[in-house]
């Protein structure tokens, strides 16, 4: 009787905890089944074939890094270089196989071989060194980019075609990086409950102290640990170099708190003891559903950071309830019967997301539109004003020819604008405007567009082995030897000047420092005393000019690739500038031209942004009206100074 009694209240009080249970210990699949149903109702480009494949691809990258960083988190260890050593490892194979001549298998295994090497740094740094995780990471962060930088020279390296097959489909339709990141999560998982390395984790990340009593060897737990994070970065790279077509000295740059959010966001807990690979490939869907979904709802890219921002947060709030509620303690999931559950967990949530969605996906059949012709513009960056100006002339454009814009963001990420590129391919969009990140990276995602007959317009840098039907632009290089002309005559043919490059890696510093160095051979008495990137950041124009001033005070001219450094260098020189030292910007920017008002900036390159942005969207509308166009449309630069700055418009 009292044991009837006491199956009945225990069977009372677990229908509601269950379900609390159920849904805090799968918060993460429960999120993401939201997520698809309420985008595949907002959108009706979301439920498609090509998008749901477009969003494995571009969740591919991050779940491969998340699972290395897996490992990291459960032994309640943070990893942030898991980013620099993906690029340095795509940097090392493309750097061998390209420029030495070693064999692809080699420098595959080269590449891996400088994974293992990072995370066994990282290790010991930790381990034997003492040194807390965040620290020793941070430290591998900054020598994995700039090293990565060093092998490439700053520029980009073609990939072998060999390795570049990692980026391509399988049968026409199935992407061979969604296939990587299934065996790689594959592996994480096997890893974590199948080895005594993953044992380890658990037990070190659960308490380190009661660990190592037990006869844990901690450090040696801990080298291993951060390689396999190594060889996961590794593999990443790899994959996203293959995406690219080329190595990115600047790959992956900031995707190591995209690595850690998904593990967070998938379950795991930053302070170690849980963890599992599948929740970890939930959230890099999350992360890459979300980007997905916004893109094609025209979320300014702006409002896209916030509500991913907003997604962590809630994350860590989950996690922080769950541990309190207890749920925490399944997320290892070692028991028979905990895999058995999640396996009827997972089994039920597919089928009820596919009943839904499908019920959803009636909403958008026969759905017309708007009829408005629909044009998509990929920006590098929308944080820099000589791209904000390209934005408002093409928005204007569009809205006089009665053109539905949508603008993306790519933050100078050649990988994030892959995406958004991909996005724009399969949302049914009449045309494709892209500013690319870089010219090289940009070529398979045009490539696709091109085969599903879509027009692509170029805008500022041109598209390399991929056509594109028009190209709108400036000349970069001519426009780099206009500034130096027009440095050197202000000098009378004679003097000491510095160079303010660019953002290393990107096509435009390239240019541009091509053209510089074109237009001051015929200036034999001007002498370059350095040359210095400053990320086109009036911030680090500022910075980097200050510095150079420490060493040559006497320094008569400036030359900076873009009028945001020309601004930094003119803070950084004070009185001086307008006056004994002329300094030449590039771009014609707002700012930059109040400046050559003000006399403080000597002249500015224009290249009249908004011109651009008008003409590129006027060509876009005529290639999808299948009109004749231009393959080349040059937009004159023109160098601004104070006597004509007045009438010029931009």
């Amino acid at each position: 009787m009292a044991t009837d009694t006491l199956k009945s209240r225990t069977g009372a009080s677990s229908a509601p905890g269950g379900l609390r249970r159920l849904l805090l210990d799968n918060g993460a699949l429960t999120a993401l089944i939201v997520l698809v149903i309420a985008l595949s109702a907002l959108s009706g480009d979301f439920l498609t074939t090509d998008n749901l494949l477009n969003i494995g691809v571009q969740a591919a990258v991050t779940a491969i890094l998340a699972f290395g960083v897996t490992f990291v988190i459960v032994s309640a260890g943070i990893d942030l270089s898991v980013g620099s050593v993906a690029a340095l490892s795509a940097t090392v194979l493309a750097w061998s196989a390209t420029q030495h001549g070693v064999p692809v298998v080699l420098a595959v295994l080269l590449a891996i071989a400088t994974g293992i090497a990072c995370g066994l740094v990282n290790g010991f740094l930790i381990a034997y060194g003492k040194l807390p995780p965040f620290i020793a990471t941070l430290a591998m962060l900054s020598v994995g980019r700039g090293l990565s930088l060093v092998i490439s020279q700053g520029s980009p390296i073609p990939f072998p075609d060999s390795v570049s097959h990692l980026g391509d489909t399988l049968g026409g339709w199935l992407p061979v990086p969604v296939l990587v990141m299934v065996v790689m999560g594959l592996a994480a998982a096997f890893v974590l409950g199948r080895t005594y390395i993953g044992r380890s984790m658990y037990a070190i990340g659960g308490n380190e102290e009661a660990a190592r009593l037990s006869g844990l060897r901690v450090p040696k737990q801990k080298l291993v640990i951060y390689a396999l994070s190594g060889v996961f970065a590794a593999a990443a790279g790899v994959v996203l170099a293959a995406r690219l077509s080329s190595a990115q000295p600047q790959a992956a740059d900031g995707y190591e708190l995209d690595a850690i959010a998904a593990v967070v966001i998938g379950g795991a807990s930053l302070a170690g003891g849980t963890g599992k690979a599948s929740g970890t490939l939930i959230g890099a869907l999350i992360l890459a559903v979300l980007r997905n979904g916004l893109n094609l709802l025209s979320v300014s890219a702006f409002w896209q950071q916030v509500v991913i921002g907003v997604v962590i947060a809630l994350a860590v709030l989950l996690d922080t309830v769950r541990r309190k509620a207890g749920a925490g303690s399944q997320a290892a999931g070692s028991g028979g019967g905990n895999r058995g559950r999640q396996a009827a967990t997972y089994g039920l949530a597919a089928v009820a997301t596919v009943a839904i969605v499908g019920a959803t996906s009636f909403l958008h059949n026969g759905s017309a539109g708007s009829g408005n012709p629909k044009v998509g513009l990929s920006l590098s960056t929308l944080n820099n004003p000589f791209f904000v100006q390209i934005r408002a002339g093409a928005q204007a454009e569009a809205q006089r020819q009665g053109v539905d814009l949508t603008v993306t963001d790519a933050q100078n990420d050649a990988s994030q604008q892959a995406n958004q590129l991909q996005n724009f391919t399969s949302s049914r969009l009449g045309a494709i405007i892209v500013n690319p990140v870089d010219s090289d990276a940009a070529s398979n995602s045009v490539k696709a567009a091109d085969r599903a007959k879509i027009p692509v317009i170029a805008v500022d840098r041109g598209v390399n082995n991929a056509r594109t039907d028009a190209l709108v632009a400036s000349d970069n290089v001519a426009g780099g030897e206009l500034a130096a002309r027009t440095i050197a005559e202000r000098l009378g043919g004679n003097g000491k000047i510095v160079i303010l490059q660019g953002q290393a890696g990107t096509s435009a510093a390239r240019e541009r420092a091509a053209g510089f160095a074109a237009g001051l051979k015929a200036y034999p008495g001007i002498q370059v005393v350095a040359q210095q990137p400053a990320d086109f950041d009036r911030t680090k124009g500022l910075d980097v000019m200050s510095n150079l001033l420490q060493a040559h005070p006497d320094v008569q001219g400036v030359i900076a690739a873009n009028d945001e450094m020309a601004l930094g260098a003119i803070k950084a020189l004070g009185a001086k500038a307008g006056r004994s030292v002329p300094v030449v910007g590039f771009d014609g920017t707002p700012d930059g031209l109040t400046a050559v008002k003000n006399g403080t900036l000597y002249a500015s390159v224009a290249q009249q942004p908004t011109q651009l942005g008008k003409i590129a969207v006027d060509n876009a509308l005529k290639a999808l009206q299948g009109k004749k166009i231009d393959e080349t449309v040059k937009v004159p630069v023109k160098v601004v100074t104070k006597e004509n700055v007045n009438g010029f418009t931009g």
